[in-house]
């Protein structure tokens, strides 16, 4: 394997001999390919059925009622993520992974890139499959001009932000489960607290009934913050703006992968 060589080369060398190697092992893994494709068709799937399910109605958000399915996907999203840590761990194989690469920020970095770049490639495919389906089954139920909705269409600035966000938003779950694994190492505590972090803290958010409480729980939580980015209807009355929102997203999943590199540096495998 070429990561056996990369110890003691140059660091472009070294790293490009890392990131070869964990393509190696992620596309010689048969859960990476089922994985990435269900949360392609999770995400078309369910996304295609919210729109179905709907009947005309004033004020909908119509980008972000064609993008429903990023919020079932992003579960088989983390559980990718978290396997491309865990699976190591529990073969052994990380060990020879550290003997052959001493410097673990890079091995976690290489992760962090191929993980990251496979979801965002299978969240565009997902992404744009899912506004397609919306455009042609929202015309049959009653989403026309002449009822005061447009076709969605890549063309008009906030739906393109909502989609383009939306793939970020998975890449970035991805990246947050990633940093969570590589600090668990065990797959079932790293998929718990990943799972428990996206769904569980909305749910508290919900039932405060303090609403100055409950709009700050809403900014920090990673899915509800995360998912600003896919609304194009009252935009202004959110706690945060779109981006903002996908920045705290990104904060979390920033702050995961630091916690994960700290623990991979300072820990034995």
């Amino acid at each position: 394997m070429s990561l056996a060589l990369s110890a003691g080369r140059p660091g472009h060398r070294a790293w490009t001999d890392t990131l070869h190697a964990e393509w190696t092992k992620a596309r010689t893994i048969a859960s990476t390919g089922w994985l990435l494709l269900a949360a392609v068709v999770l995400t078309v799937a369910v996304s295609a059925a919210a729109v179905a399910a709907t009947a005309a109605a004033p004020g909908l958000d119509l980008a972000r009622l064609s993008l429903t399915g990023v919020q079932a996907a992003q579960a088989v999203v983390a559980l990718l993520a978290v396997l491309a840590v865990s699976s190591e761990y529990s073969t052994g194989m990380i060990r020879v992974t550290l003997t052959a690469m001493p410097r673990r920020h890079t091995v976690l970095a290489a992760k962090a890139a191929l993980v990251g770049g496979l979801v965002l490639a299978a969240g565009t495919v997902a992404v744009l499959a899912s506004v397609l389906a919306g455009r042609l089954i929202l015309p049959g139920h009653g989403f026309t001009p002449a009822h005061g909705y447009q076709l969605l269409s890549l063309g008009d600035g906030p739906v393109l932000r909502a989609a383009c966000g939306s793939v970020l938003y998975l890449a970035l779950i991805a990246l947050l489960a990633l940093g969570i694994a590589t600090a668990a190492r065990d797959p079932a505590v790293a998929t718990g607290a990943v799972l428990a972090l996206l769904y569980l803290v909305p749910v508290v958010a919900a039932v405060v009934s303090n609403q100055h409480w409950q709009r700050h729980l809403e900014q920090i939580s990673p899915m509800t913050a995360g998912l600003y980015v896919q609304a194009t209807v009252g935009v202004r009355a959110l706690p945060l703006t779109p981006w903002q929102g996908l920045g705290v997203l990104g904060l979390w999943a920033a702050g995961a992968l630091i916690l994960g590199g700290l623990v991979l540096r300072f820990r034995d495998a």
